[in-house]
C-alpha cells in the first residue's frame, strides 16, 4: 500500500480526478450523438435534463461507493446519500446541460468532496476542451497539470466578470446588478456553466463569478479551485438540509474583491 492510499485526502483527490474524467469522457459520447436524448423539464422549461445526466452520475456514484463506501455523496439527479465518514461527495455530472444539448462545448463535470462541511478537494473536467482543473486544499490548484494562480492586478475594470442567474432570480434583480457592474467600469460574460465559470476564475480567464443563486453541486468544486489559486469565495451554507438549498455564489481575485461584493451586497 502507498502512501498516497493511507492519505485520506490525496487518495480521494486521485479518486476525484478519475471519475470526473470518466464521467467527462461519457458525457462527450452523448454530447455526439445528442440528437437522440430525450430532453426533460424540470424547475421550469430552462431547467432542463437527459438521460446522460442521470448516467453519468450512477457512473460516478458507483465508483466512488466502491473505493469509499462509508462517504457520503450528493448529486445534482438523484440527491444525497448519508455517510458516516465526515467526507461528502457533490457532483453535478453535467453543468452546464442546456449548453450541452443545444451543440455548445462549454460544459463540464463537476466533483467536490468536503470535510466536515469545508470543500477540500475539487476537480473539473471540460471535455470538450480536454481541460481538468484539479485542486486539494493545502496542495494549490492545476489546469492539466499547470500551476494556477490568480493575478492580483487584474480588476473589475480591466478584466471581464462572469455572471450567471437563472428564475429563482427576478427579471429586475439580474438587471440591478448588471447595470451596478457596468456602471462601475466592468464587462460580464455568460456560458451557461457556473461551475465553469469558477474554474476559469481560478485559471484567470475571468476575474470573478457571481450568481445570486447557485446549488452546491455547481459551486463547491470551483471554489476549492478559486481558494487554492489565490482568490476569495463567499462560504456556502452546509450544514444539514443547508447544503440542498441554493444560495448566494461569488469568487473572485483579489484586485476586484471590494468591488464585486458591494455589487453584490456582500
Amino acid at each position: 500500500m502507498s502512501e498516497l492510499d493511507n492519505d485520506p485526502l490525496l487518495s480521494r483527490l486521485i479518486l476525484a480526478e478519475k471519475v470526473a474524467r470518466a464521467g467527462g469522457a461519457k458525457a462527450l459520447e452523448y454530447f455526439h450523438q445528442r440528437d437522440t436524448l430525450v430532453v426533460e423539464t424540470k424547475y421550469d422549461l430552462q431547467d432542463v435534463v437527459s438521460r446522460a445526466d442521470r448516467e453519468v452520475e450512477q457512473m460516478i456514484d458507483q465508483q466512488i461507493r466502491a473505493q469509499f463506501a462509508e462517504d457520503g455523496f450528493l448529486g445534482e439527479e438523484y440527491g444525497l446519500q448519508e455517510g458516516s465518514s465526515g467526507y461528502t461527495w457533490v457532483v453535478d455530472p453535467i453543468d452546464g446541460t442546456s449548453p450541452f444539448l443545444n451543440g455548445m462545448p462549454n460544459w463540464c463535470v463537476s466533483v467536490a468532496v468536503l470535510h466536515d462541511g469545508v470543500p477540500v478537494i475539487g476537480v473539473i473536467f471540460a471535455p470538450y476542451y480536454q481541460e481538468c482543473y484539479v485542486a486539494a486544499i493545502g496542495h494549490g490548484a492545476t489546469l492539466n497539470g499547470k500551476r494556477l494562480q490568480v493575478d492580483a492586478t487584474r480588476t473589475l475594470q480591466n478584466h471581464v466578470t462572469g455572471f450567471g442567474a437563472n428564475s429563482h432570480v427576478s427579471p429586475d434583480e439580474v438587471g440591478k446588478i448588471l447595470a451596478s457592474l457596468l456602471a462601475a467600469g466592468g464587462n460580464f460574460i455568460r456560458i451557461g456553466s457556473g461551475a465553469l465559470m469558477l474554474a476559469w476564475v481560478a485559471a484567470g480567464r475571468v476575474v470573478g463569478y457571481y450568481e445570486p443563486y447557485m446549488h452546491a453541486w455547481d459551486c463547491l468544486a470551483g471554489y476549492c479551485l478559486v481558494k487554492e489559486a489565490g482568490g476569495w469565495y463567499h462560504p456556502f451554507n452546509t450544514e444539514g438540509e443547508r447544503l440542498l438549498k441554493g444560495a448566494q455564489v461569488m469568487a473572485v481575485a483579489p484586485g476586484a474583491e471590494a468591488d464585486l461584493k458591494r455589487i453584490a451586497g456582500l
